[in-house]
């Protein structure tokens, strides 16, 4: 091991694994785009391998960070922020299942069950921390917390297709009752206390996620659009104007990693327009979808390759 590996492996953060969230997100909206379009596969195969690959690098990476300095990942653990982004790792595994589905079943739903079972040690691991003897202070409450508890209801997007339909709506069940329940949190603090530190206000993108997944997850546990799930929609096309509104300031903000939580949201949006237009046989609908695609592309592009010169430069893997 380099001297260079040294320095920052110990510091490798585990919010790195919201970049395979991204890259997953983006490979399913580029499946799904291929489907409306009724085009060849080859751009989802493609980020598919990649995506794969970046997740198999970041988890030995982690597990040797884990190997040589569990102390490093007791303390990301512990910390009442960093503790939620640990989320990202099954949520990835899950999202991975979803990828090889169509080619490799079994492997599917091996990924798709270890991805289940650590996501649900993780949701109560997070829950206890919040409900535990000491008072959590309002500052810790911010969208990062969605993603332990909401990330349950992409479960069933692979889990219908498995066939376990009532583990589904368990999971689908948790996921959007304390999505109703954390927003009202977060929406407290963000109204009665002090805003968000410069390095979190791009996780408020994290708010898009749960309406866009909950609405695939809907219509994938029901098999249509019907009111619920037409609600579920609008909440996430509002949410998404909401964070245009925000955009010009998030913009004027230095590069963090938590850039990247604008990356699932945005592709889980756009993938949730494609279909709401497909199952609603609304060509409109179709066509800002595959609009959307094209800016999530853009999006994680200018994100992978901000990531990558942040990483020469060394601005990345610090210590904080």
């Amino acid at each position: 091991m380099t001297e260079n590996t040294e320095g920052r492996l110990p510091n490798l953060p585990v919010p790195l694994f919201a970049t395979v969230m991204g890259m997953a997100g983006l490979t399913l909206a580029w499946r799904t785009g291929e489907i409306v379009w009724d085009g060849p596969s080859t751009i989802s195969a493609a980020l598919t391998g990649l995506t794969t690959v970046l997740f198999i690098f970041l988890a030995i990476a982690y597990l040797s960070k884990l190997k040589g300095w569990p102390d490093k990942v007791k303390e990301e653990f512990n910390h009442p922020v960093k503790l939620n982004f640990f989320a990202a790792t099954s949520i990835s595994l899950i999202l991975l299942s979803m990828l090889w589905l169509p080619v490799a079943e079994g492997w599917a739903l091996a990924l798709w069950i270890v991805g289940v079972i650590a996501h649900l040690l993780l949701t109560l691991t997070a829950m206890a921390h919040w409900t535990g003897a000491q008072p959590m202070p309002i500052e810790s409450i911010n969208p990062a917390w969605f993603i332990p508890v909401v990330g349950n209801i992409l479960i069933p997007l692979p889990g219908v297709a498995f066939g376990l339909i009532e583990l589904s709506w368990f999971f689908f069940s948790i996921g959007l009752v304390f999505w109703i329940v954390l927003m009202t949190l977060v929406f407290y603090r963000f109204i009665f206390h002090d805003p968000l530190p410069e390095r979190m206000m791009p996780t408020l993108a994290i708010l898009l996620a749960p309406p866009a997944v909950g609405f695939l997850a809907w219509i994938e546990l029901t098999g249509e659009v019907d009111a619920f799930a037409r609600i579920l929609y609008y909440i996430g096309a509002f949410l998404f104007l909401l964070l245009l509104v925000r955009l010009p300031a998030f913009l004027r903000l230095p590069f963090f990693l938590s850039w990247w939580a604008y990356s699932f949201p945005v592709a889980a949006f756009s993938i949730a327009t494609m279909e709401f237009g497909r199952h609603a046989a609304l060509p409109l609908m179709e066509t800002l979808g595959v609009i959307l695609l094209a800016l999530t592309t853009i999006l994680i592009v200018g994100l992978a390759l901000r990531t990558l010169k942040a990483a020469r430069a060394g601005e990345i893997c610090r210590p904080e």
